[in-house]
């Protein structure tokens, strides 16, 4: 997913109840679930930039060997 992202306005924000019944949660709701994921992947790009949502994702793991009985 190497597309150019678009511009993040970090000064607008609003908000809304999940029981609000607007048109945005009725068009997400119409929406797959692969591409709900995809919408969140793009904006969580935009939040928190391409290098440092990978960085991050290598810290998470770690691997460590089985003990034997």
């Amino acid at each position: 997913m190497k597309s150019k992202l678009p511009k993040l306005n970090k000064r607008a924000l609003s908000r809304g109840a999940l029981s609000d019944d607007s048109e945005e949660k009725k068009y997400w709701l119409s929406k797959k679930p692969g591409d709900r994921l995809q919408a969140i992947e793009i904006s969580r790009r935009m939040v928190y930039g391409e290098n440092r949502t990978t960085s991050r994702l290598q810290r998470f793991l770690e691997t460590s060997p089985l003990s034997q009985r």
